[in-house]
């Protein structure tokens, strides 16, 4: 493959030769996330030279009827153009097996596929192990694993989120964990953390002189971080009723984000020095008052043109659920740089539109000349990074209209990605799978900032036993309950709405 392809993902140098073990091989994230990035590494020549995968999970299947399933979510899903010579070269290293997790025999027989794997492919008992399955089955997946543990080449485990449920089960499964495994074996994966605009964020910040200077409380007024859904839960209600927004998005996304944009340059760009100044960050933090979160419900409403139900109406969802599907929160980083400067963030499912956006608004010139006759066509420069889905940068500034007279207006200078790079943006798993098999962990989270993250979401949660919430309390396709808007106008301010 033309190695000009490989600059979109930083490839330093490839991997050494591996099997990737998927357990949970037979759901839609590998499907639709998990294959095609696969597929999309293969079609750049970043796997390694010698590399397999074998599926683990409970479906009764042949590897052949694996395969046809994955050849036709690479068509429905891949970034790029299926060709039949990228999917067979990577096929010839599959294998499926269909087994119990905590199945003896089945777990046997998976250790055998893979000695076979390392006299076939020469995958020289190297291991990435991908947990692709619900969080209660974590222990018991790790367990195997672990009590398999080969003692010639390395062992790494990717965690997909929640890595717990609260703090104390996030220390119990660690512990766990850690009976088999280091803490640089062990990669705790954000898929946001992969996405390039949040890896360029850091670039934003570090690679450009006239950034830092202002990113500090002197210049910026607030920070607004939005994470919002579109789309409901999407039939995972056994999942969503013990999770809901606030351990679903607000624990890990929204968290990481306002970390990395509120944290101090790093030493450099190795894993520790980027995840230490992440959790000095974590650390700073007030917990916010019970005046300062608001969380809501969706009810019935309009998304996109269609009707949708209420939350309480979805498939396996209690109909007088207390769930929340959105929550709200004014934050304060409470060191040098950030003192009394609120980060306002949001997440939500069944809000007008899909978007995930950082916004850093400045303030106000002290004493514009022209304030009189700008009027409210001239707003303070925002500097609005686009998360998703359309990556890129834009920057808010007053400029004169042309013609006559000294006339402002508010315009924006945009950096989109598509348009300023031939190459497509690469998915977030590309790059996260790619970064474990090299033992890479800077885009993933370490077990500090995940207690950090727990001890602030089990406050808030346990400040929100002590009453019982009144919900619906907004219409799906909505920004939210009212009072969300309320947190923000008290201090003179309002959330974006474009």
């Amino acid at each position: 493959m033309s190695n000009p392809l490989a600059a979109g993902l930083g490839l330093r140098r490839k991997p050494d030769p591996c099997a990737l073990v998927v357990f949970g091989a037979s759901g839609d994230l590998t499907k639709r996330k998990l294959f095609p990035a696969l597929y999309a590494l293969a079609y750049r020549g970043l796997l390694p030279d010698r590399f397999a995968v074998v599926g683990v999970a409970r479906t009764e299947q042949p590897t052949r009827q694996f395969l046809t399933g994955m050849r036709a979510a690479v068509k429905q899903y891949a970034r790029d153009p299926f060709r039949s010579d990228v999917f067979e070269s990577l096929a010839e290293g599959v294998r499926y097996v269909a087994t119990e997790f905590d199945d003896d025999p089945g777990e046997d027989r998976v250790g055998d596929v893979l000695e076979e794997l390392d006299r076939t492919r020469g995958t020289a008992g190297n291991r990435l192990h991908y947990l692709a399955v619900p969080p209660q089955a974590f222990p018991t997946v790790v367990r195997e694993i672990g009590e398999r543990r080969e003692r010639e080449g390395w062992a790494r485990v990717i965690v997909e989120k929640p890595f717990g449920h609260d703090l104390a089960s996030a220390r119990e499964l660690s512990t766990m964990v850690q009976r088999w495994f280091r803490e640089d074996e062990v990669f705790r994966i954000d898929h946001y953390l992969g996405k390039e605009t949040v890896q360029n964020l850091m670039a934003l910040r570090f690679a450009n002189g006239i950034f830092e200077p202002i990113w500090n409380r002197q210049m910026v007024d607030h920070v607004q971080i939005t994470v919002a859904e579109s789309m409901g839960i999407e039939g995972r209600a056994g999942y969503y009723e013990r999770a809901g927004a606030i351990r679903d998005i607000f624990q890990n996304h929204l968290l990481q984000l306002l970390a990395l944009t509120a944290m101090e340059p790093p030493i450099d760009f190795t894993a520790d020095a980027v995840r230490n100044e992440k959790v000095k960050v974590l650390r700073a933090m007030h917990t916010p008052g019970p005046k300062s979160v608001v969380r809501g419900q969706y009810g019935r409403g309009w998304v996109e043109g269609e009707e949708v139900p209420a939350y309480r109406e979805e498939p396996g969802v209690d109909p007088s659920s207390t769930t929340e599907t959105y929550v709200a929160a004014k934050l304060y980083v409470d060191n040098w740089r950030w003192a009394d400067t609120p980060f306002y963030v949001r997440a939500g499912k069944r809000l007008a539109r899909r978007e995930t956006t950082i916004a850093i608004q400045f303030k106000r010139a002290p004493h514009p000349p022209f304030e009189a006759i700008a009027g409210e066509g001239l707003r303070p420069n925002v500097l609005l990074i686009h998360v998703q889905p359309d990556e890129g940068v834009s920057l808010a500034i007053g400029a004169k209209v042309p013609g006559a007279g000294m006339q402002i207006r508010t315009v924006h200078m945009d950096f989109l990605y598509g348009g300023a790079f031939r190459e497509s943006v690469p998915e977030a798993y590309e790059r996260l799978i790619l970064d474990a098999m090299l033992g890479d962990a800077t885009l993933f989270t370490r077990e500090d900032e995940v207690e950090e993250q727990w001890k602030l979401v089990d406050a808030v949660v346990g400040a929100w036993g002590r009453d019982k919430p009144t919900f619906p309390n907004y219409p799906a396709g909505g920004w939210g309950p009212a009072r969300s808007d309320e947190l923000v106008h008290r201090d003179g301010r309002s959330w974006r709405r474009h």
